[in-house]
């Protein structure tokens, strides 16, 4: 796996991997969230953060383009910890092939239980990260394992359907 270099993650970071725990972390806040705010609450929290916190990677797909997409994919499952994955870069979309998510992985492994519409996370900050750089997003699968693919508007993706995207469980 590549190691991740400070110009394609957000953040610097000595560890060469992060620490699963923070998944735990993760289902917690969004079952905060949701009871809180509601899922539309959760949304938008969700695309804030691609938007926000984002910024600095959206601002590097916007000016690479799809192997900067690729790029930071690698590095970032290079990151975490148990994934298993491939990037496959193509002419006009970069598809990002889960087989094995790390976080429901660990949150199953720890006895947690997972919030249904966990996967849905990664489309909607993913989607707000491309639309902030110029791109699309889409999410099939989930539950363990699935499919992120970022391409550029004219390869004409169809509108995301979210009945593709599975219930997490735990």
């Amino acid at each position: 796996m590549s190691k991740a270099t400070t110009t394609s993650l957000p953040y610097r970071d000595t560890k060469p991997q992060g620490s699963p725990d923070f998944y735990f972390a993760i289902n917690a806040t969004f079952r905060f969230i949701i009871a809180r705010l509601g899922r539309e609450g959760w949304i938008r929290y969700l695309e804030q953060l691609g938007h926000g916190y984002y910024t600095p990677v959206n601002r590097i797909w916007s000016e690479g383009g799809l192997p900067a997409v690729a790029r930071y994919w690698r590095d970032f499952f290079a990151a975490e910890p148990g994934a298993v994955t491939e990037v496959v870069e193509r002419p006009d979309r970069v598809e990002v092939h889960v087989s094995e998510c790390p976080q429901i992985k660990h949150l199953r492994e720890g006895g947690r239980e997972i919030v249904p519409v966990f996967c849905q996370h990664c489309y909607f900050l993913g989607a707000a990260r491309a639309q902030a750089a110029g791109l699309t997003m889409r999410l099939r699968g989930g539950n363990g394992s699935c499919c992120h693919t970022f391409a550029h508007p004219a390869a004409g993706l169809p509108p995301q359907d979210l009945v593709e995207i599975k219930e997490a469980r735990s």
